[in-house]
């Protein structure tokens, strides 16, 4: 009992430290840094939505930069376009995946495993083949869109990258805290009982289809909001920023992190995004040294860096014996 507290005061104490951390950063650090700052947020936005679909409801989506891409465009075409404000174009491009998402995932979410994978990267091809050709004459073509800067409001530079940053930060505090209560509600807890035996859950009244489809709904409403922040720190969005390779690290991310680990899920982003950074002077070797580790780490690590005792569910679901 003990030393069950003392782990959890240590853990509390980090856990904090890390916050206090990450809100000085800004303020310690150059341009770079904040960059990267704010594309971790961004990232770990994106990989957290990932992991709703792929470590809780089971489903091997390889296709999520659909999602990230299809927020970033909206916002930047309704934005330089349509001339929307900052709220109009963020609300249209947070929300409008989410009905993408139905669509896509409506005819193929009954495929199970490597089928689902299969699609998933086919319809991410198409995906970055339709801004290529320019669709509907909005997207730019392989050139992307540029100059993205909505109007400032209330005297507010959404552009400003500490405001970006200090923007993600607050969105991956809440999101975290908002997929902990998921977890332990109702609508959780069937997604935990179709990971575990899809065939009981629908014995128990369970749709599996219907949830999983609502899943995909909710990542791709985070997942287009974390482009949204993407095209304010970057100003700019392009075909080739969402290719299949990007829903590879994604997917690499929450595989690497922990499936069903919130914890494991940013330290995985962290590993796969800023520790690259961190040996960028390498130059490519860095990505063999990397590509190595990575190899390394899944045959010591095999569930993740942090994977949970009993999944991401309920611990009174389980007796003590219980494991991944």
């Amino acid at each position: 009992m003990i030393k069950k507290f003392i782990s959890k005061k240590w853990l509390n104490i980090f856990v904090l430290a890390s916050i206090l951390f990450a809100v000085l950063f800004p303020n310690i650090v150059g341009a770079t840094w904040l960059t990267i700052g704010a594309t971790f947020f961004i990232f770990a936005l994106v990989a957290l939505s990932q992991d709703i679909v792929l470590g809780r409801a089971g489903v091997y989506d390889m296709g999520h930069a659909i999602y990230f891409g299809m927020g970033a465009y909206i916002f930047a075409i309704a934005s330089n376009t349509w001339g929307l404000n900052f709220f109009a174009a963020a609300a249209l491009a947070t929300f409008a995946p989410a009905i993408f998402a139905l669509i896509l995932s409506a005819p193929v979410i009954h495929l199970r495993g490597d089928y689902f994978l299969v699609v998933s990267i086919a319809l991410n091809i198409i995906f970055v083949q339709a801004l290529n050709n320019n669709i509907f004459e909005i997207t730019g073509g392989p050139n992307g869109i540029f100059g993205i800067s909505p109007e400032k409001l209330f005297g507010i530079d959404f552009s400003n990258p500490k405001f970006v940053y200090y923007f993600a930060f607050a969105a991956v505090l809440i999101v975290v805290k908002m997929m902990h209560n998921f977890d332990n509600s109702r609508y959780g807890r069937a997604v935990c009982y179709i990971y575990q035996d899809e065939l009981a859950a629908l014995s128990m009244g369970i749709n599996p289809n219907l949830i999983k489809l609502l899943s995909f709904a909710f990542s791709a409403i985070l997942a287009g909001f974390a482009g949204v922040l993407y095209s304010l720190e970057y100003g700019a969005v392009a075909p080739e920023i969402f290719k299949v390779d990007q829903s590879i690290i994604f997917f690499a991310i929450v595989i690497v992190g922990g499936q069903g680990s919130l914890a494991g899920v940013l330290l995985g982003t962290f590993v796969m995004f800023v520790l690259p950074e961190l040996f960028r002077g390498f130059a490519t070797v860095r990505y063999l040294v990397f590509g190595l580790a990575m190899v390394v780490l899944m045959i010591l690590r095999p569930n993740g860096l942090l994977p949970t005792k009993y999944g991401f569910y309920p611990k009174k679901l389980f007796g003590k014996g219980a494991t991944d």
